[in-house]
């Protein structure tokens, strides 16, 4: 019989409330390499960038952060961005109106729920078959740029405050990664027109993740391993539970966010316009037994 695309999945959150024992089936997975807890505290860290001294009028200053920057592209995929500009009472407001939409009852969450065959709404990517392993995470996912690409049944019917917050967020973002990919630009000896007439009119997705406790945490996964597919890709801590894992030198290694910063990572777009220079690095979200974590990525193709 033939898979359908895309098929609607149960809400994870409502299942970790059930007084579990053992995973569902559907979610457990065998296929997992292991976290590797027990050296995390001596693993190397993703790269730190400094906005400021990236942008600073100092040559020396903004050299040595831009020569940063390159290494971070080329060798981890990965960085965090510090002293980024971004409002921190927007950021603040945005983290607090996530987990309120995540804790609304699931009668209310149903409203977006996606439709059969569309990836758009809350629900999870992909799923192509009754039998696919599933993440143990539920995720809303929707396009936010240009407007007129909205979904008429998702963003417009979002409640206040969050759809003021995430307009607003959106815009935001969509100015930091002009500045970002501009630096980059620079680094690589790119003329920055040609990389911002890319990138500056594509479709801007967000994409929110929570990731509820679990009883076997060591048996699921929150985000199957992936590269994005997208040019770049700012994600937002929004609790301190840490789940974001990078794959590099063949080791899984946990990314510890800073306060106050985003990660950003290169998506598979941005290899391909770099020839291969910055790399789309493979990442995974894993779970916890104790608490609940939940993030924000912005999608810049």
């Amino acid at each position: 019989m033939e898979a359908v695309s895309h098929l609607q999945v149960p809400c994870v959150q409502e299942l970790a409330k059930e007084p579990l024992i053992r995973v569902p089936e559907r979610y457990v997975r065998t296929d997992l390499e292991p976290s590797i807890v027990s050296e995390a505290n001596s693993l190397p860290q993703v790269p730190v960038i400094d906005l400021t001294k990236l942008l600073s009028e100092d040559e020396d200053l903004h050299e040595h952060e831009l020569q940063k920057l390159d290494y971070a592209c080329k060798e981890w995929g990965f960085f965090q961005l510090v002293n980024h500009g971004v409002s921190v009472s927007l950021v603040e407001s945005l983290k607090k109106v996530v987990q309120e939409f995540f804790n609304l009852p699931l009668e209310e969450k149903k409203k977006f729920w996606q439709k059969e065959g569309e990836l758009e709404g809350f629900g999870q990517l992909f799923v192509m078959s009754e039998e696919q392993k599933l993440d143990w995470a539920d995720m809303f996912f929707m396009v936010t740029l240009p407007p007129h690409m909205r979904k008429h049944n998702l963003f417009p019917n979002i409640h206040q405050p969050f759809r003021d917050n995430l307009e607003a967020y959106s815009l935001e973002l969509k100015k930091l990664t002009l500045k970002i990919l501009s630096q980059m630009a620079k680094a690589l000896k790119m003329d920055a027109k040609d990389i911002k007439e890319l990138f500056e009119e594509g479709a801007q997705s967000m994409r929110m993740n929570y990731y509820p406790p679990c009883p076997q945490p060591e048996l699921v996964i929150g985000l199957n391993p992936h590269s994005d597919g997208g040019g770049l890709t700012i994600l937002l801590q929004v609790n301190e539970m840490e789940g974001l894992q990078i794959r590099k030198d063949g080791l899984w290694i946990p990314v510890k966010p800073l306060p106050n910063a985003f990660i950003i990572n290169i998506g598979d777009i941005l290899e391909i316009v770099t020839n291969g220079i910055y790399r789309s690095i493979e990442h995974r979200a894993t779970v916890n037994s104790e608490g609940e974590d939940f993030s924000g990525n912005i999608l810049q193709p």
